[in-house]
């Protein structure tokens, strides 16, 4: 994959338009989002942590994830994760209230506020899930294979959203 600004990984600077290998950066970031969102998702939930610590300790780690995301993906990819969490507002919601109902919870029984940090957890992990998808099916390049992949990966996300929510109702 090709960086759209500069990084440094493991003391290596990488400059902006280097090649990385996308088997790098996936699993690093997969697996580290993982864990601070899921950290997020049980203090906004589970732990009935004050809003001020959820918005600080996930706000500044949804800061550096976005800073890593301009740097890896660029502006144009990165506006286009917002945009697509805007269309895809019934698939977030219908994901955490199915989580949440697989411990007596839903959606409605918690602030809206409380909502806007497992939100962007989301918004950020579909988004490098979507990238990763393209680049496993070496997509990346071939405009036809891409259009292919991604709406594989949309008729599956809808599949997967409407399921989640037909069980969390």
């Amino acid at each position: 994959m090709k960086l759209h600004g500069p990084i440094t990984v493991n003391g290596r600077e990488y400059s902006a338009g280097a090649e990385v290998p996308w088997t790098f950066i996936y699993p690093f970031f997969l697996i580290h989002m993982a864990a601070f969102g899921g950290s997020g998702f049980l203090m906004a939930y589970a732990f009935d942590a004050p809003p001020e610590f959820l918005f600080m300790h996930g706000g500044i780690a949804i800061f550096v994830y976005l800073v890593f995301y301009l740097a890896i993906f660029g502006l144009d990819e990165v506006k286009w994760m917002f945009v697509n969490a805007g269309l895809g507002l019934f698939g977030i919601v219908s994901q955490i209230d199915w989580i949440l109902s697989l411990f007596g919870k839903h959606f409605g029984d918690f602030p809206v506020a409380v909502h806007v940090i497992p939100f962007l957890y989301f918004v950020l992990y579909t988004f490098l899930i979507r990238h990763a998808v393209v680049d496993f099916f070496g997509a990346r390049e071939d405009q036809v294979k891409r259009r292919r992949v991604e709406y594989g990966y949309v008729g599956t996300l809808l599949a997967v959203f409407s399921i989640s929510h037909l069980l969390g109702a």
